[in-house]
């Protein structure tokens, strides 16, 4: 499996992101799938958008016409983790593939958010509107009863229902109580949040293991979303630099620098970018 940082895979996902849609247009299934693409560049997007439609069928057709939300989640959890056999992947949590909604859907297997995004995207098919809730090293999501309470869900454990007191308790087995919990970790997210979230798992990821090429495509998307940030420009200028693309590193120090211009590091980013001319120009 190659990966590829291609134009067109960039240019894909700019077209989904870019900031003249409406958070709420933002096609969260397309965009997700085309953040496979930079380890499945043919990726057949269109086969895995009739899956997910089958997935809705089947829980439909258990559903009754006037079901609750909790009715809905229940069948949600019955045919998604019962009947098809979705599952966290506690065993190799770290795995690339758990981040990609091709493979999760292939292995029924994936992590809190690839498995949030594609319960949600279920649901949303038979009209439960669902929100992401971006708790810190667990994410959720959010359904509202006709009442208007909250209905916490973790797709990871099976869909199971939970209250604030139980979220407390997910972010302290993830930090070992290290990081304090607050109620504001429970708010919804947007989907360009969401979609960066993805991506910032796979970057992790891929830096840890010095894949710097996977890493580049990932940060490529990521500036798809978020085009003047400063230290994914930086970033992107590393990357560039250590793979050997010097002509794409010097462009990102000097918008950096541009963006940041009273960084405490711009001395530090215009030396390199003078070091990168120098090597440049020994090559004319």
């Amino acid at each position: 499996m190659q990966v590829v940082g291609s134009r067109a895979v960039t240019e894909a996902f700019f077209a989904l992101v870019r900031a003249e849609i409406e958070d709420e247009g933002i096609d969260l299934l397309h965009a997700a799938l085309t953040i496979a693409r930079t380890q499945y560049p043919d990726l057949d997007i269109r086969n895995y958008v009739t899956r997910v439609e089958a997935l809705a069928s089947k829980v439909r057709s258990q559903l009754s016409p006037e079901a609750s939300a909790i009715e809905t989640i229940n069948t949600l959890n019955h045919v998604m983790f019962r009947e098809m056999g979705f599952r966290g992947n506690r065993e190799d949590y770290y795995d690339p593939r758990n981040s990609f909604l091709n493979d999760v859907i292939e292995r029924r297997l994936g992590i809190p958010i690839t498995l949030s995004l594609l319960y949600m995207e279920v649901a949303r098919r038979v009209g439960l509107p669902l929100v992401g809730v971006g708790m810190p090293g667990h994410f959720l999501l959010k359904a509202y009863d006709v009442e208007g309470r909250q209905i916490l869900i973790d797709p990871f454990n099976n869909g199971s229902m939970l209250n604030a007191a139980e979220c407390e308790q997910r972010m302290k087995e993830v930090y070992a109580g290290e990081v304090r919990y607050k109620p504001e970790y429970l708010l919804p997210v947007s989907r360009r949040q969401i979609l960066t979230r993805m991506l910032n798992n796979l970057r992790h990821i891929y830096m840890t293991v010095r894949q710097f090429r996977k890493t580049l495509a990932i940060v490529d998307l990521v500036l798809a979303i978020y085009p003047r940030s400063p230290e994914d420009v930086k970033q992107r200028a590393m990357l560039r630099f250590s793979i050997g693309q010097l002509a794409g590193s010097l462009s990102d120090l000097e918008q950096y620098w541009k963006m940041n211009p009273e960084g405490s590091d711009v001395d530090e980013v215009k030396q390199m970018a003078m070091s990168i001319r120098k090597t440049m120009a020994t090559w004319n």
